[in-house]
């Protein structure tokens, strides 16, 4: 199954294929990234701009391939990975990376029974017919993650295919002395630390959702939200944050409280963000929300009008942060 996204003038329409069976039209002998780039972050970005590099070298299209769900919540058989982007993130952080369309297989008991032989001629030649493959240092695949990039290269060349691997990318320079990966931006944002995993993941980083109906009480005091559920998942730290929210392709300045309300009821977390210069209707639409600085922890509160001190003091800390960050 394959859809499309919009093209823009300059470019040609994304696709985005689902378990196909044989080799996607559009994508027929595709230089391919191979990985799951949950994030996509400054070190799949590297991966991804070889694939474009040699995908224009040999005249072939870019792609990449990755598998949903997680296959970590596959053998776990429920969500148990904190997703910086489930899939419908994932697919547009990829549509803006100048590639030709994005390969998503279902990641079942099929799949995860390939041995690392199968996976390449059966899988990557026959059924998806790539032209040559790249992937990322620390890549595995096939039945017990036996196989490595390494192997990967050496079945590759039997069936005549380039395989091209990517080293890490150093995070020294964004606070960490580890590599750029997911496991370290989920870490930064189970801390708040927003500012630290935008640095990782190269842009601020977002979710996606319909806007629903709460309980109006930001509307009661003042302060109407435009509310989000997010993926269960998400280990994002309870708190304020500073946001720019994308409405029908326009962005908006905000403030986000993410969180169980205990100073009324403590209830299922909301992702509840008040718009600073937007007025209309939002129930309905589908939004992204791109999380730009931290201001401070959840709190309950003596009072409804305590809270409000606090609130109008959140508005002129974001307006700040905001003001000071990049547009």
């Amino acid at each position: 199954m394959s859809e499309t996204a919009p093209a823009t003038p300059t470019t040609r329409p994304f696709l985005v294929v689902r378990d196909p069976l044989v080799p996607p039209k559009g994508l027929e002998g595709a230089v391919v990234a191979i990985g799951n780039f949950d994030g996509v972050h400054r070190g799949h970005a590297e991966v991804i701009a070889r694939v474009r590099q040699l995908a224009q070298e040999m005249g072939r299209p870019a792609a990449l391939l990755t598998f949903e769900p997680h296959p970590a919540d596959y053998f776990a058989g429920k969500s148990v990975v904190f997703r910086l982007t489930p899939e419908t993130a994932k697919v547009t952080a990829l549509s803006r990376l100048s590639l030709d369309g994005v390969i998503v297989l279902t990641f079942d008991a099929a799949v995860a029974d390939l041995s690392a032989e199968a996976f390449v001629s059966d899988v990557l030649v026959k059924r998806l017919g790539i032209g040559a493959a790249v992937v990322g240092y620390d890549f595995q695949f096939g039945k017990g993650r036996t196989g490595s990039p390494a192997r990967l290269r050496a079945l590759a060349a039997n069936e005549g295919l380039r395989v091209v691997v990517v080293d890490r990318v150093d995070a020294d320079a964004y606070g960490t002395l580890e590599a750029v990966h997911s496991n370290g931006i989920r870490a930064a944002l189970e801390t708040g630390d927003v500012a630290l995993a935008a640095k990782l993941l190269g842009h601020p980083w977002f979710v996606l959702g319909e806007v629903v109906h709460g309980q109006k009480l930001g509307r009661d005091l003042g302060f109407p939200t435009a509310n989000l559920v997010l993926d269960a998942t998400c280990r994002l730290r309870h708190g304020i944050y500073a946001v720019r929210m994308k409405v029908d392709g326009k962005v908006y300045d905000g403030v986000t409280s993410w969180g169980r309300r205990p100073t009324f009821d403590n209830g299922a977390a909301l992702f509840e963000t008040f718009l600073f210069d937007y007025s209309g209707n939002l129930y309905g639409k589908q939004v992204e929300v791109s999380l730009i600085g931290w201001i401070r922890g959840e709190e309950k509160f003596d009072s409804a009008e305590a809270l409000v001190v606090r609130m109008h003091k959140d508005v002129e800390e974001a307006k700040a942060i905001l003001k000071a960050a990049a547009p």
